[in-house]
């Protein structure tokens, strides 16, 4: 059963997060039927802010957000929840509203779910581009033959990591790439005549492996560094797609991962992401962007 308000939306108070939330914004996760994902949630903590509103009645958090700042050019809103007993009582908007003051004019991106959307619709987000998530065993298929040379990634590759992202992402994601050796169980690099011409990871959530990121000269070299991980796991995959990248998305088909639920890419105070997006083939997470 619902729970009311013990006070007017607007006085509730918001605080920032810690890594001592970690387990009630699992709870929280856990609540409204998501994956716990308490390894995520130890990222999004570490490399980004965190928003929580906390429940009066001592049950944890009521709601969340985690806002990731990729400096003056862009910051992604991931994570926003709102405990099922207070659902639809307007604080997922108040916390909202809460985190855009709070970014000070710096242009917000986030992947919108078909329920969270009409709400960013009404504060003034508008949608730039579309996520297909695409799930299962991976199983190689067609001629695997490729002249880029994919390997597993190295402490040395970092530097060139952080280059190539950073001109494909648009903006400096250093705080972030530095946490992914001990994020990802996997990481590979292809390269094409001694250049970085991509990278992807691999990383645990709910009996399966995340890719992502994703980033690649074009879709043969986004292919190899898939095909690279794979045979790293016996996991199902689960990859986030940027949905213009309908050639990558038909191959997974052909691969047995097969179409799940698509988010809608929207952003506030930007016209589009920064950077670009033809290299740009899956996000370290939608929560991250």
């Amino acid at each position: 059963m619902p729970s009311s308000l013990p006070r007017p939306i607007a006085e509730l108070p918001v605080r920032r997060l810690t890594p001592g939330d970690l387990v009630a914004c699992a709870d929280l996760c856990e609540d409204r039927g998501w994956p716990r994902d308490e390894h995520r949630w130890g990222l999004l903590l570490a490399a980004g802010t965190g928003y929580g509103v906390d429940d009066p009645g001592g049950k944890g958090l009521m709601a969340s957000c985690v806002v990731t700042s990729y400096g003056p050019r862009l910051a992604a809103i991931g994570m926003l929840l709102v405990a099922e007993r207070y659902a639809r009582q307007g604080i997922a908007r108040r916390l909202m509203n809460h985190v855009i003051a709070e970014s000070g004019g710096t242009p917000l991106s986030l992947y919108a779910t078909a329920a969270g959307q009409p709400l960013y619709e009404q504060i003034g987000f508008s949608v730039v581009g579309r996520s297909q998530r695409v799930t299962g065993s991976f199983r190689p298929a067609g001629d695997r033959s490729s002249a880029v040379t994919v390997r597993p990634a190295t402490a040395e590759d970092l530097r060139a990591m952080v280059r190539l992202d950073s001109d494909v992402f648009g903006t400096d994601r250093t705080h972030v790439l530095a946490r992914l050796p001990a994020y990802a169980d996997h990481i590979r690099v292809a390269q094409d005549e001694g250049h970085l011409i991509g990278y992807a990871a691999a990383w645990p959530s709910e009996r399966t492996h995340v890719v992502g990121p994703l980033i690649a000269r074009d879709t043969a070299t986004a292919q190899a560094l898939v095909a690279s991980l794979a045979e790293a796991t016996d996991l199902p995959l689960r990859v986030d797609v940027d949905a213009r990248h309908t050639e990558l998305l038909d191959w997974f088909e052909e691969c047995g991962l097969r179409p799940g639920s698509s988010t809608t890419v929207m952003t506030l105070g930007a016209s589009d992401l920064p950077g670009d997006w033809t290299r740009r083939y899956a996000p370290l997470t939608v929560a991250t962007g």
